[in-house]
């Protein structure tokens, strides 16, 4: 063979294992930080320490407080983002603007462990973008040193006068017009805009009497910023119990809505590898377990219940009956009635 054409091929064949030697370690680079975006006050620092010990990758943490907000961050192309946290709803939102990843199953073994009735749900029948990490509900509430008489619907919290200036509203558009919906017989996925407009109408009305719309309400419960919160199930448990049970949390009477919170990989994820290894860590019964027990989430992974103390275990809130649960309601896409509700929220947030 001509010496030169050896010397050639040996170029090729140095630079070529250079490239790979090179990507090798920009994956390896890679592997070590998971960019995860997520609910505030949604996974507990202990989770995090112990993925890091496991695997070695470093997580770092944005957080938003509404669906809408995670969806206008990755609509302004806030880059970055591996692994977000959005509701039921709102993957399939995301799927239908082609945000989402394809989920590479293979590498998430543990979804095994997810209890059937949180799998194949209508927003991602298939599981081809999401898989559960949490469920929960939306309620209201209160601080029994603040308010003495029982509370159990709705209804009784807008009829309360003793309440004016007191309430806190969720900053978050479905979520509100939901409850006026809700304590007015409606479904809270209506697209009757005489219905919408009643519940419009209903919030107008109570605005006045509304301290501030926010949707972190564990510490405005605890510090008796307001008496009463409409609040998650989660953020209501955990006031509850850092408060010695003085906060209590109330699913109302005429229901209201309920969710499953979702693992899911963005398309313009930068760390496929770390952001499957951090979804399939969290589908352990042992870190669902976890979760329950400092973040007070509803557990997805068949098995949980009999890891958590006794007490978790009675809570009505964890484990509402079927009865209780049937009046609460999964939101949905609504499509192109979504601008009712967008024009809607717009006149609620800026009525005098």
């Amino acid at each position: 063979m001509n010496r030169w054409l050896i010397v050639v091929l040996s170029s090729v064949v140095l630079l070529g294992s250079t490239h790979c030697t090179k990507k090798k370690d920009s994956l390896a680079a890679e592997a070590k930080v998971l960019n995860l975006a997520i609910w505030g006050d949604y996974i507990s620092e202990e989770t995090k320490k112990e993925f890091t010990e496991k695997t070695g990758i470093v997580v770092n943490m944005s957080n938003y407080f509404s669906n809408e907000e995670l969806l206008a961050k990755v609509q302004s192309g806030a880059g970055g983002i591996d692994v977000a946290v959005p509701s039921d709803y709102m993957v399939e939102i995301m799927a239908k603007m082609n945000f989402l990843e394809k989920l590479d199953k293979a590498k998430i073994p543990n979804s095994k462990n997810i209890a059937p009735q949180f799998l194949h749900q209508s927003y991602d029948p298939e599981n081809t973008y999401s898989l559960p990490y949490a469920w929960a509900t939306a309620g209201f509430a209160y601080n029994t040193d603040l308010i003495k008489k029982d509370l159990k619907s709705w209804k009784d919290v807008l009829s309360s006068s003793d309440l004016d200036g007191k309430i806190s509203l969720m900053d978050d558009m479905r979520e509100v017009l939901a409850m006026a919906l809700k304590a007015q017989g409606h479904s809270v996925n209506s697209k009757n805009p005489a219905e919408i407009k009643s519940a419009v109408e209903l919030l107008k009305k109570l605005k006045p009497r509304i301290k501030m719309f926010r949707s972190d309400t564990v510490d405005l419960l605890l510090n008796k910023e307001v008496a009463l919160a409409h609040a998650f199930s989660s953020s209501a448990l955990k006031a509850m119990v850092n408060s010695g049970g003085k906060i209590k949390y109330v699913l109302p009477a005429e229901g209201d809505t309920k969710f499953i919170d979702n693992l899911v990989i963005l398309k313009s994820a930068k760390h496929l590898e770390a952001a499957h290894a951090f979804i399939n860590f969290l589908l352990t019964k042992e870190a669902n377990a976890a979760f329950v027990k400092t973040i007070y989430g509803g557990p997805v992974i068949s098995g949980v219940k009999d890891l958590l103390p006794k007490d978790l275990q009675k809570n009505e809130a964890l484990f509402p009956s079927s009865n209780r649960l049937s009046k609460f309601e999964f939101i949905q896409d609504l499509g192109d009635a979504t601008k009712l509700y967008d024009e809607a929220w717009t006149e609620v947030k800026t009525a005098e």
